[in-house]
């Protein structure tokens, strides 16, 4: 019988396991996650991001659990209203500001029912949009608009979400249907100032719509967003 002692190993820490002297990493908020919303949304409206880089970021906000995982998000983008980053490896990132008030987010919700929202209202930065055996009925073709980009997030399980803008807005969308419709008719506006709606939305056999309605315009479009935006 061999008797001789063998070198007892140190035990190897698990892969996952952070080290003992590691502060741990700072939670998100939905308060976080809303403030980089906006930040990639007013770099949206300003032609930094298109469409489709937009879509995947915002997928990427919402799917974070720390602030960490939600800096690199907006690190390549200026801070909201300021010039672009200095070029050069020596520019630093931008660090969103935790301070910065977020607007509301209206929440529309039909269950086994209807909501219907339209005529001259005042539509917000973000609006959610969810119906479950229920319709959703958004009409933005007299609404007030206070921002370039809106934001619609909708979706539709058994149910259907119907979206209408006017002729002379920009509409983008970014979506899919799981045995169900997701449809959105997109729009390129004229004018570099009119607003942007972007639907983003998920219709489990259900559907979700977004058209331009024929014939109405923002007829005051350039003072509206002048006045709003502080041009």
């Amino acid at each position: 019988m061999d008797l001789e002692k063998k070198p007892q190993q140190s035990p190897q820490p698990l892969p996952y396991a952070e080290p003992a002297d590691a502060a741990p990493a700072l939670r998100a908020s939905d308060a976080d996650r809303d403030r980089v919303a906006d930040i990639l949304r007013e770099a949206l409206a300003e032609g930094r991001l298109d469409a489709e880089e937009h879509g995947e970021r915002i997928d990427a906000v919402y799917r974070a659990k720390t602030v960490a995982e939600l800096e690199p998000l907006v690190r390549d983008l200026p801070a909201p209203g300021g010039p672009a980053p200095a070029p050069g490896p020596q520019a630093a990132p931008y660090a969103y500001d935790a301070s910065r008030s977020s607007e509301p987010t209206e929440s529309l919700v039909a269950v086994l029912s209807s909501t219907t929202r339209k005529g001259r209202w005042r539509i917000g930065a973000r609006t959610n949009a969810f119906a479950l055996f229920g319709n959703i009925e958004i009409d933005l073709t007299e609404a007030l608009f206070s921002q370039r980009l809106t934001t619609i997030n909708a979706t539709s399980v058994f149910g259907n979400v119907e979206i209408t803008v006017p002729e002379n807005i920009t509409l983008r969308g970014n979506g899919n249907g799981i045995l169900g419709n997701f449809e959105i008719r997109t729009l390129e506006a004229a004018d570099p100032e009119a607003p942007v709606v972007v639907i983003n939305g998920m219709a489990v056999l259900g559907n979700i719509e977004a058209k331009p309605k024929r014939g109405k315009l923002i007829a005051d479009l350039h003072d509206r967003l002048r006045k709003h935006l502080g041009h």
